[in-house]
């Protein structure tokens, strides 16, 4: 056992902590999303393939050792928004920049405040954040804002009367930059018929990008949250607030005393 240790060079365990690091950050990708149950899926296919090699089962070998001599090819059309979004990844900057942990944590209280206020008197509204992903190739149309985010201008861009109060209100680093966006429709039939567009938009737009979208339903006033294809329903102000923490992850700067 030692000689095993000993032959192992600092490049190895370079190579290995890669590696790892890879398997890692795909892990945290997936986590949440309907990838883990797809994967689980082709464990279950392999697991089946390996019974069928020990048991003689030659008709179902066969079969199975086909549709997996093409895995690669099955694995990019399955995880193709995966993929995708794990590409985009690399080199982006992160959601907040270089704002301060009180500004960020007041942005998120600001945008609370508008989506409560806007479910009280059940004014549809969709407001989209961009995080990591940059999401600029998937809306249609808008207008520019390019302003702070603050509860009363999400409010106002929401209200009927406002020319553009229909369609997405998107935030990027920070600022409140379009309004009136239209984004890319679900096309997944696991989507709750009760659902109306601005929902199928939000999940839409999260399957293809790492953007958190923020739901306020016009027919019931109830707040919902979409990520990674999934949404939280049925929110309050201290629910959503926890959420959105949880999913921007605002960094808090400990100064050091001088002295």
């Amino acid at each position: 056992m030692l000689d095993v240790f000993a032959n192992i060079r600092l490049l190895d365990l370079l190579d290995i902590s890669i590696v790892a690091f890879i398997i890692y950050r795909i892990i945290l990708l997936i986590k949440g999303t309907r990838a883990v149950q797809m994967l689980l899926g082709l464990a279950v296919i392999l697991v089946v393939y390996l019974a069928s090699r020990v048991g003689d089962l030659h008709t179902l070998n066969w079969f199975l050792s086909n549709f997996l001599s093409s895995i690669i090819l099955v694995i990019v059309v399955i995880f193709q928004n995966d993929i995708r979004r794990a590409l985009m990844h690399v080199g982006r900057n992160p959601f907040f920049g270089g704002m301060t942990y009180r500004e960020e944590t007041e942005m998120i209280e600001e945008m609370v405040k508008a989506s409560v206020a806007l479910g009280n008197r059940k004014i549809g509204a969709l407001i989209v954040i961009e995080r990591e992903t940059g999401i600029n190739d998937l809306l249609e149309s808008g207008t520019s804002i390019d302003a702070r985010v603050e509860s009363e201008l999400i409010r106002a861009i929401f209200m009927p009367s406002s020319p553009i109060h229909d369609g997405a209100l998107v935030v990027q680093q920070g600022r409140l930059q379009l309004a009136g966006c239209f984004l890319p429709l679900s096309q997944s039939s696991d989507i709750s018929k009760t659902l109306g567009t601005r929902h199928r938009a939000a999940i839409g737009l999260t399957e293809l990008a790492d953007a958190v979208a923020i739901i306020v339903s016009e027919e019931t006033g109830k707040i919902s949250v979409a990520v990674n294809g999934g949404m939280t329903r049925n929110l309050d102000a201290t629910s959503l607030k926890k959420v959105l923490g949880r999913l921007l992850e605002p960094r808090k700067v400990v100064k050091k005393k001088k002295g």
